[in-house]
């Protein structure tokens, strides 16, 4: 018999009415401000008729305060899973126009499904936060919810990619899903905010003043406490930015990142490369510049750009095989490594060791930052986290030294002793325990201040520093005792490294029983 038509108008209707969310007033006036609904960014993120909708009947359970009498389509927010350009990917997203997309018991059991969803089928959970916070109305109900997702949202990490996309307001409990993801997207326009108390509530307890620009603004997310990767300028343009960021990303752990290798393997020398190194160590080197010669043309997709700018991290494609990337930056604070580079460098190096992208390091660096307020903020616990990283890192690691290379973060930016599978120098590489000018007086000092007559006392200097750098400084010293693989040509830079990769595609490693490493937090 064919189906009853009433049960098809019934059912036509009931998903009409979820559909329409808060109202066709409120989604007009939506749109008039120029920001999409939940379900318009759905839209913009699965291909046409790809997205399976998770729990769209779903109804809260909170009988308090008079909200047995409130309809919440959706219970605020929509999950399900569907096709980003073939892919599949799970989400779930905040609708804000349905009881201001407030956090409730059900609410949370909708974003869990979605999360349990991509765990068990091995593919990126996305989540679009846009929401007033807990329902307070459903009080301890609410907070149970939370706990749920924080719990699904460890039981992914490092088993399926985790994005957080903030489009709207992001308070309180809110805020620690996201801070637990991989990478997050914060729009800088409208009502977009992250925070965990308000300037109000920050006012009452500290008698501090701020404003919400200060604590909760993209900006200053992105730039000051690095909790945000990328920033958009509009809903659209946090979509573009996370589909590109999906093309750098295998969809679980057991898989490769989508390598193209059909690539050809280009081993020609790029002379190029030469042109952009100054003459003088001394001198800046943009290593943006580097970067741009050694991945394939318009690959490099960078991470974190405004936060601890001293290095620079992102991913890229060299002959087809994406890799992840890690380099000092001479041009912000000489390339010196300091507390928030190694967390930033640390916490890059682990995801890309969790979902198997080679990682390429680039090292130009004097030492790890001095001052007082380093050392009492940290450095050693903090710098301690990239060793940690790199150590246990099995996948393809491949470093290169361009110029400097000193001391504690000659060793933190991947030496051959904490697993470099190969490590290349460029010819005018130094590499040493410390700068020579502060090394020679140090081993010297007592000769030298038995020399009377200044001029002569700066002639034997200048003696001193020569000999001591062609003795320790040359990269052919490090060479000479299997510490580096080879001293190449800067030309040659992009040939090797890629010749390298294809070789280590393969790459296995083990490593000794146990639960996990204590990871210096």
């Amino acid at each position: 018999m064919p189906i009853d038509p009433k049960l098809l108008d019934d059912l036509r209707v009931r998903r009409e009415k979820v559909m329409l969310s808060g109202g066709q007033d409120k989604i007009d006036k939506r749109h008039e401000k120029g920001e999409l609904t939940a379900r318009d960014r759905m839209n913009s993120l699965f291909e046409e008729g790809s997205f399976t909708e998770i729990g769209m009947h779903t109804t809260h359970n909170c009988h308090n305060f008079g909200m047995e009498r409130k309809y919440i389509p959706g219970d605020g927010v929509i999950s399900g899973f569907g096709l980003v350009n073939g892919r599949p990917v799970a989400c779930a997203a905040s609708d804000f126009l349905a009881q201001g997309g407030s956090l409730g018991y059900m609410h949370a059991r909708k974003i869990a499904d979605a999360q349990s969803y991509a765990l068990k089928a091995g593919i990126p959970m996305v989540t679009m936060n846009d929401s007033g916070g807990a329902r307070l109305q459903e009080g301890v109900a609410a907070l149970s919810g939370f706990g749920t997702i924080f719990h699904q949202n460890v039981l992914a990490s490092g088993v399926v990619p985790q994005i957080s996309m903030i489009l709207g307001p992001c308070a309180g409990g809110a805020a620690y899903s996201p801070a637990l993801t991989d990478f997050i997207i914060m729009r800088k326009t409208g009502n977009a905010g992250m925070y965990i108390t308000g300037p109000k509530v920050i006012e009452q307890v500290t008698y501090e003043k701020c404003t919400m620009d200060e604590i909760g603004s993209a900006a200053i997310h992105a730039s000051v406490s690095g909790n945000v990767h990328f920033v958009a300028d509009s809903d659209e343009h946090a979509i573009a930015i996370l589909k590109h960021l999906l093309t750098y990303l295998p969809s679980n752990n057991t898989e490769d990142p989508p390598h193209e290798l059909g690539h050809p393997l280009d081993l020609g020398a790029d002379p190029g490369m030469n042109d952009i190194i100054p003459e003088d160590n001394r001198t800046p080197l943009d290593v943006q510049k580097v970067i741009a010669h050694l991945v394939d043309e318009g690959s490099f997709f960078e991470v974190q750009r405004d936060f601890a700018p001293n290095v620079v991290v992102g991913f890229g494609r060299i002959c087809g095989v994406v890799v992840g990337i890690i380099a000092n930056q001479p041009n912000v604070k000489a390339g010196c490594l300091d507390i928030d580079a190694s967390d930033k460098a640390a916490r890059f190096i682990r995801f890309c060791n969790a979902f198997n992208t080679p990682l390429v390091n680039l090292v130009d660096v004097p030492g790890f930052l001095p001052g007082k307020h380093q050392e009492r903020g940290g450095i050693i616990r903090h710098g301690a986290k990239m060793i940690f990283a790199y150590s246990s890192a099995t996948v393809p690691k491949v470093t290169v030294i361009l110029r400097k290379a000193y001391g504690g973060a000659y060793i933190a930016m991947c030496c051959k002793d904490l697993g470099a599978d190969a490590v290349y120098a460029w010819p005018g590489a130094e590499i040493a325990v410390m700068g020579a000018e502060g090394a020679v007086p140090v081993l010297y000092g007592r000769e030298l201040k038995g020399i009377e007559d200044p001029a002569a006392k700066a002639a034997r200097q200048s003696e001193l520093l020569s000999e001591y750098r062609e003795a320790f400084y040359n990269p052919y010293a490090a060479a000479a005792l299997d510490m580096v693989t080879d001293v190449i040509n800067p030309a040659e830079t992009r040939a090797r490294v890629a010749l390298t990769l294809r070789t280590l595609l393969n790459k296995k490693e083990t490593r000794p029983a146990k639960k996990h490493g204590n990871i210096p937090l």
